[in-house]
């Protein structure tokens, strides 16, 4: 395996690929004032295994079609949709988040959790706004400055590692420059990290090694996110998602 399939795997068979949490979900769900409509058409773009997806079936009165670029999440999705019994309300569709099929003003909402840095919180933005039904709604989390200072150290990684991250005012202002009304915001928690993502993750890693026998490949992974979770332990008030809910403005 390439380091590609190998951060897959690593991620494979887990709940969540990212950070968040069901109330998170439901936060914005209440925030982007959905509740109550009925007959949405949704589109959950980078769904993972779909965490998010499941939650959004059970609260809305929605078909949402999850979308991921890896099949194997996307299995793991429908077996877990068929267990929880709203596999009626979700399509799956295997596919880049930067080449989606949806037709022009075909949405109601789009939704993306921990996913859109793929393509960038501007580029993504830009390129998903055609979908939406004038009015239509977007709700993405996306890594986010929680200061205007913060630790040198803290600051070389993720820049090093998404230089897109920034403050909630520069999100937000990129909102507003590319035709939504912001309508909500709000960091993630600290459970949504340790507990609900980074706890699990470190549970798995001697598995991981075992299956793969220990490669450097596999060995520099590891060393990759070890360090990433030390980081977040030490400079946790700097440093979230943010999550983002807007409105589209005009056609």
């Amino acid at each position: 395996m390439d380091e590609f399939e190998l951060l897959v795997d690593l991620h494979g068979g887990a709940a969540r690929q990212g950070p968040g949490s069901e109330h998170a979900t439901r936060q914005a769900i209440a925030l982007c004032g959905l509740e109550g409509k009925t007959g949405l058409r949704i589109a959950d773009i980078g769904c993972g295994s779909g965490a998010s997806t499941l939650v959004l079936a059970k609260a809305l009165d929605a078909q949402i079609t999850a979308v991921d670029l890896f099949p194997a999440f996307l299995e793991q999705l429908e077996a877990n949709a068929r267990d929880a019994g709203v596999a009626d309300r979700i399509d799956t569709l295997a596919a880049s988040m930067d080449a989606l099929p949806f037709a022009d003003a075909q949405l109601d909402a789009i939704w993306s959790e921990g996913a859109i840095y793929n393509i960038g919180f501007e580029a993504g933005i830009r390129a998903w706004r055609p979908f939406l039904k004038p009015g239509g709604i977007i709700a993405a989390s996306e890594l986010t400055w929680l200061t205007h200072e913060r630790p040198v150290e803290l600051s070389q990684h993720w820049e090093r590692e998404y230089d897109q991250v920034d403050t909630a005012s520069a999100k937000i202002a990129l909102l507003e420059k590319h035709g939504f009304q912001p309508i909500g915001y709000f960091p993630l928690s600290e459970e949504c990290w340790l507990d609900n993502y980074y706890r699990p993750l470190q549970q798995r890693f001697s598995a991981f090694l075992e299956r793969h026998r220990h490669s450097d490949t596999a060995r520099q992974i590891i060393a990759a996110e070890q360090a990433e979770i030390a980081l977040y332990e030490r400079y946790r008030a700097y440093v979230s998602y943010g999550f983002y809910i807007a409105r589209k403005v005009g056609e």
